[in-house]
């Protein structure tokens, strides 16, 4: 059974972007993103949630695009309707057993805070692996949002980038 890895860039303060989805604090080249990009290679499928796939669109993804192209891609939404079928929508977590059952590797979780905390409610998150970024954004998107249950962390792995950059990646219990 494959992992799902809420694979994410956060703030000091638990963010995973700032006000208005802006996530102009986070190191966007380096020695951190090169290892993330080596990282998104080990993923067979991508999982969001519909505010992750409409920041996407914001930032010039077409409507029913694969933003991870060399992944399957799933979007777990109650309302989105996309055309064609670059992009899987889900109206629920119902087939999460199955995926996790199927994915040939890894299930890369890319957003968002409610998405990972009903991931993690359903007993299916796994590992989390955090770019922390050395700033305090103050509001925004949650890491989790509405996550009710404390979840214990197990330490894997840790590296430091220099000048407050960090990954953590720790698996759930």
């Amino acid at each position: 059974m494959q992992p799902i890895i809420y694979d994410v860039a956060v703030s000091a303060d638990g963010f995973i972007a700032g006000p208005y989805s802006d996530v102009s604090a986070f190191p966007h080249q380096g020695a951190i993103v090169d290892d993330y990009l080596a990282r998104l290679a080990r993923y067979s499928t991508a999982l969001m949630g519909r505010r992750t796939y409409e920041f996407g669109l914001k930032h010039g993804l077409a409507l029913g695009a694969n933003p991870y192209p060399a992944m399957r891609c799933i979007v777990v939404s109650s309302t989105l309707n996309l055309p064609g079928d670059n992009v899987e929508v889900w109206r629920d977590l119902a087939g999460l057993n199955r995926l996790r059952q199927e994915a040939p590797s890894p299930i890369y979780l890319c957003g968002g805070g409610v998405l990972a905390s009903a991931i993690a409610r359903a007993g299916h998150l796994t590992q989390l692996t955090l770019k922390r970024a050395p700033v305090v954004l103050g509001a925004g998107t949650p890491l989790f949002a509405g996550l009710e249950q404390a979840h214990t962390l197990h330490l894997v792995t840790q590296k430091d980038y220099g000048e407050g950059s960090l990954l953590q990646s720790s698996r759930f219990s």
